[in-house]
């Protein structure tokens, strides 16, 4: 019989100093995360089979090139729609966690503290002078992290905050992708390049029972002749930010080994996007003999193609402050230049 070598992780004791077993801010935050990663790739792999039986139908000649594309088209679109409405509900569930963190009805990540015991076992013999692995490991010079940010959204023109135009409470971004994290100096930990891919929701809400009307070249604002309930305009971005970020965790000295790690204590980025508009539409519901209504308008609305902009963040660990900032205007011709800002929280989720 092959020797073979079996080890084995026994949790030797679980104890908590405030509440036993409650989950923290950061554990729930990455549920939803891996949530939102998960939807994602299921529905692009339910593109993908969609997308190859019309392959199959092109091949066969059941269908033309041109009714291929068209269907392929279609089948992106609405599963478009499907991952954005399942975001949406993953979208609410931060909002409320983020509301309870606020609160003060979760508890801090260092409120439980857990210990594990390695233990390790040969079938031929207990091998106690074998050199074991450190228990502290540095990480790879390049991780990966998901991100999600949310926050509160409006536009700058002028310099001035355009709150008397659009709702200061109701407008609100959200942004997720994924990002590498590259230490840039091999020995030291305080400078690293983050790059990536996120797609980034920008909402505003006009006030006063006003929506966007498209006048040739020009984006208006004007009264809607009936009663909205809700008048959201939305602009979704796929972009890659791209930061230099500083991190303050501390190098780790053990038998005579440093070892670095990440996200362990204060840091900051630095740094900007660009990206490219992949759809823009209004949202608007209203009610009418007591029936409710909900309808979303797409087009291009004179909306700028291209995206390009500063942002920044400081946190500690994974959760941080973040602002954006556009740099070109939403509209391309309007008379007058608005800018969307964004300040809210951002998560970067190891």
């Amino acid at each position: 019989m092959k020797n073979f070598t079996i080890y084995l992780v026994i949790l030797v004791f679980l104890f908590v100093s405030k509440v036993l077993g409650q989950e923290t801010f950061e554990s729930k935050a990455r549920k939803i995360a891996n949530k939102i990663e998960k939807i994602t790739k299921e529905e692009k792999e339910i593109l993908k089979e969609e997308v190859e039986a019309v392959n199959v139908q092109l091949s066969e000649g059941k269908i033309t090139t041109e009714q291929a594309d068209k269907r392929k088209k279609e089948l992106a679109e609405a599963r478009a729609v499907i991952i954005e409405e399942k975001v949406t509900l993953a979208q609410n569930e931060l909002n409320d966690l983020v509301q309870q963190k606020v609160d003060g009805k979760i508890k801090e990540g260092d409120s439980i503290k857990k210990h594990a015991l390695i233990v390790y076992w040969n079938n031929k013999e207990w091998n106690d002078n074998k050199k074991r692995k450190d228990s502290v490991r540095g990480e790879r010079r390049t991780t990966s992290q998901f991100v999600f940010a949310m926050g509160l959204n409006n536009m700058l023109a002028d310099g001035k905050l355009q709150d008397s135009n659009y709702s200061f409470i109701g407008s609100h971004f959200y942004e997720w992708g994924f990002t590498y994290n590259s230490r840039l100096m091999k020995n030291d930990n305080l400078l690293h390049a983050k790059y990536g891919l996120s797609l980034m929701y920008n909402n505003i809400r006009p006030t006063n029972n006003r929506t966007f009307v498209v006048n040739g070249d020009q984006t208006n604002l004007e009264v809607n002749p009936i009663h909205l309930t809700e008048s959201r305009f939305r602009n979704v971005y796929l972009a890659v930010p791209v930061h230099l970020e500083f991190d303050f965790t501390k190098p780790i000295e053990k038998d005579g080994k440093t070892y670095f790690k990440t996200h362990r204590s204060f840091r900051f980025g630095v740094g900007g996007y660009a990206g490219i508009n992949v759809k823009s539409k209004q949202i608007l519901k209203f009610e009418e003999d007591d029936l409710k209504y909900k309808t979303r308008i797409k087009g291009d609305y004179n909306v700028n193609n291209f995206i390009y902009g500063l942002s920044s963040y400081i946190g500690y660990r994974d959760v941080s402050l973040y602002f954006k900032y556009d740099l070109n205007p939403l509209f391309q011709d309007n008379l007058v230049k608005e800018n969307n800002i964004s300040l809210g929280l951002r998560l970067d989720l190891n």
